[in-house]
C-alpha cells in the first residue's frame, strides 16, 4: 500500500504512470468511507484533506449548539457491524463534539490515518486527454496524479464570507461559527450580536444567550423551526438499539429521506397523511395551535402543494410563535416571510422562548438594514448597537462551492466552474459530470443530500463509486465519463419534478437551490422522488452496463 508522505512531487506525465489509482479529496464522513473501501478494493488511495484533523463540516463548525438533526443511531456508518457495536452514542440527536470523537474513532479503529495527507489543500485539478489521468495541485505546490479522482468535499464545507463594510474596523472580537475555536469561548459579562437566523444562528442564539450579559440577534431573514426533545440515551435503549441494528438498517433503508426514526424530516412527509388546512374550519385551526404549537400550524396535507394552504399556514405559524413570544412586536418580526418547505427543516431547543429573556433583544433587518460594523459595534438603518462580541453566521455556498473553489479542468481545459456559473449546476445521477472524466462526486447537484438523510444516501454513492472502479479495473477501462445526453435528461427529470412546485416559487431563496449567494444560478439542486427510487435508478444504470457513460475499450497499460 502506498502511503500518504512518500507521494512523488515531480510526476513524468508522459510515462503514463500515476501516484495513485485513486485521490480522495477530503476526510469527513464521505471521505472516510471512500478511502477505506478503495484500500479494502486493492486501489492505491490516499486522502487529501485541507484541515490538519478527519471531521469535515463537523470539524470547523463547532460553535454553541452545533447538533445533527437526524438521529445518532441513523447518522453513523452501517458497512462496520464492529463500529455499529464498539462505538456509545450518549444522545438521541449527536452534538458537534460527539460526532467529532466519533469520525476519529472510525479514522482510528481502520488505521486511515496513514493515508491521509492533512494540511493539503487542493487548489486545482487538470485532466490530461493523453495520460487519462488527474494531475492535482495543492496550494502548498504539492502535486499527485491519480487515474481517478473522488471528490468527497462535502455539501455544506465552504462557508459565505461576510462582506459588511466596516468589519476590520471592528474593535472587538469577531467569531465565525463555520471556524470556531478549539478553545472554549467565555460570553460572560459581554455584548453579543449575532448576524443570522439560518439553522446555525437558531442552534446558537438560545446557548449564548444563557451566557452573555446581553445578546442582539440581527435577523436578515427568519426562519421556520420545529422544537424538538433532545435527551441523553440510557444503557439499556442503547443496548436494545444496538441488538436491532439489522431492523433499523433495513427500515433506513427503504425509507423516503434515508431516516425512518423521527427526523424533521419524517414530521414533513407525515403531513401529507393530514387532512386538508383549506378544508378545514377555523376552530380546527386554532385548535391545532393551541394543542401543537407551530407543528400545529404547519401540520397539513396541502401546504406542499398549494400555495394558498402554506400562506395560511405561515399565518397559523405566527400565531402560534405569539403564543410563545411575550412582546408583541417581537413575535411579529419572528414570522417568516417565505414558503414554509423550500429550506431545509430547522430543529431547535427553546430558540423562541429565548425571545422572552431580559438580556435578548431581535433587530429585524427587514425594517431597517444592517448598515456597516464600526470600532464599537453595530450601525443599522434603525440603530446603532454597542457589541463586545459580532458571531458571524451567515450560511454557506452548498453543493457546488467545494469544487467551484478549484479551479477544475477537464476535457479540452474546460472549467467546471464556467460550466456551472453558465449552464447551472448540473451532473448525471448525482455522482458524475460530463467532460470531466474519472471524477466522481459524492453527493453532487442532482442527488437527493438537500433533503435526506445524507449518511445514507453517501454510503450508496461511495459504494456505487467504488464498485465501478472495480469494473473498469476488471474489464481493463481507462476511463468513463457521463455523456451529455444523460446528463440532460438526469437534470430535466430532476427539475421537472419541482417545476411549480414552493421549491422554485419567487420567495424561496435557500442554499436548496442557491439563491444565497450572489451571481450563482438558481436552480433546485436536490432530488425529490426518495432515496430507494435514486438507489434504484443509480443500480439499474450500472446493471445496464454503466448506461448513461462512456467507457473506453482499450486496455489499461
Amino acid at each position: 500500500m502506498v502511503n500518504a508522505d512518500t507521494a512523488v512531487a515531480n510526476v513524468n506525465q508522459s510515462s503514463g504512470e500515476t501516484d495513485f489509482d485513486v485521490v480522495v479529496i477530503g476526510a469527513g464522513f464521505a471521505g472516510l468511507y471512500a478511502l477505506h473501501r478503495c484500500r479494502e478494493m486493492g486501489f492505491r488511495t490516499v486522502s487529501l484533506e485541507k484541515a490538519d484533523s478527519v471531521g469535515g463540516t463537523w470539524l470547523f463548525n463547532r460553535y454553541p449548539g452545533a447538533r445533527c438533526d437526524i438521529e445518532s443511531i441513523e447518522y453513523s456508518y452501517s458497512f462496520s457491524e464492529e463500529i455499529q457495536q464498539e462505538w456509545v452514542w450518549t444522545e438521541n440527536m449527536p452534538a458537534q463534539p460527539e460526532i467529532e470523537a466519533y469520525l476519529n474513532f472510525v479514522a482510528d479503529r481502520l488505521d486511515l490515518r496513514r493515508d491521509i495527507k492533512f494540511t493539503t489543500h487542493v487548489v486545482a485539478m487538470q485532466f490530461s486527454d493523453t495520460d487519462a489521468a488527474w494531475t492535482i495541485r495543492t496550494e502548498g505546490g504539492e502535486i499527485f496524479t491519480a487515474g481517478f479522482v473522488i471528490a468527497a468535499s462535502g455539501i455544506l464545507s465552504v462557508p459565505l464570507e461576510p462582506t459588511i463594510e466596516g468589519m476590520e474596523s471592528f474593535g472587538g472580537e469577531s467569531l465565525f461559527t463555520n471556524r470556531w475555536p478549539r478553545d472554549k469561548v467565555s460570553f460572560a459579562n459581554k455584548r453579543v450580536g449575532i448576524i443570522g437566523t439560518g439553522s446555525t444562528g437558531v442552534q446558537a442564539i438560545p446557548v449564548v444567550a444563557r451566557e452573555a450579559a446581553h445578546l442582539t440577534v440581527f435577523q436578515r431573514s427568519p426562519a421556520y423551526t420545529l422544537p424538538w426533545e433532545v435527551r441523553s440515551l440510557d444503557d439499556g435503549e442503547l443496548d436494545e438499539m444496538k441488538a436491532r441494528y439489522p431492523e433499523i438498517r433495513a427500515a433506513q433503508r427503504e425509507h423516503f429521506v434515508g431516516a425512518a426514526r423521527l427526523t424533521a424530516f419524517s414530521f414533513m412527509l407525515g403531513m401529507m397523511e393530514r387532512p386538508r388546512l383549506l378544508a378545514t374550519s377555523e376552530e380546527e385551526r386554532q385548535r391545532a395551535v393551541e394543542d401543537d404549537g407551530v407543528k400545529g400550524a404547519l401540520n397539513w396535507s396541502d401546504v406542499f402543494t398549494d400555495m394558498e394552504a402554506n400562506d395560511l399556514a405561515r399565518r397559523l405559524y405566527g400565531r402560534a410563535i405569539a403564543r410563545i413570544v411575550t412582546n408583541p412586536d417581537t413575535a411579529a418580526s419572528l414570522v417568516p416571510s417565505h414558503a414554509f418547505g423550500c429550506k431545509r427543516p430547522i430543529i431547535d431547543q427553546g430558540y423562541y422562548e429565548t425571545y422572552n429573556r431580559d438580556n435578548v433583544t431581535l433587530v429585524d433587518l427587514r425594517k431597517g438594514a444592517l448598515k456597516r460594523v464600526i470600532p464599537t459595534g453595530i450601525e443599522t438603518e434603525q440603530g446603532t448597537y454597542d457589541i463586545d462580541v459580532i458571531i458571524f453566521a451567515t450560511g454557506f455556498d452548498a453543493m457546488t462551492g467545494a469544487l467551484t473553489k478549484m479551479d477544475i479542468r477537464g476535457r479540452l481545459g474546460q472549467s467546471l466552474r464556467d460550466r456551472w456559473s453558465s449552464d447551472g449546476a448540473g451532473s448525471y445521477l448525482g455522482l458524475a459530470v460530463a467532460g470531466f472524466p474519472n471524477m466522481f462526486v459524492v453527493q453532487a447537484p442532482g442527488s437527493p443530500a438537500p433533503s435526506s438523510n445524507y449518511i445514507a444516501v453517501m454510503e450508496a454513492n461511495v459504494e456505487w463509486i467504488t464498485d465501478c472502479l472495480a469494473h473498469l479495473r476488471h474489464r481493463g477501462h481507462r476511463t468513463i465519463e457521463a455523456t451529455a445526453q444523460a446528463q440532460q435528461e438526469w437534470m430535466e427529470h430532476t427539475t421537472s419534478m419541482v417545476k411549480g412546485s414552493l421549491f422554485t416559487h419567487p420567495s424561496c431563496n435557500s442554499w436548496y437551490n442557491g439563491g444565497n449567494v450572489a451571481g450563482k444560478k438558481k436552480m433546485y439542486m436536490g432530488y425529490i422522488a426518495g432515496v430507494p427510487e435514486y438507489r434504484r435508478r443509480c443500480d439499474v444504470a450500472a446493471a445496464n452496463g454503466y448506461a448513461g457513460f462512456d467507457i473506453d475499450s482499450a486496455p489499461s497499460t
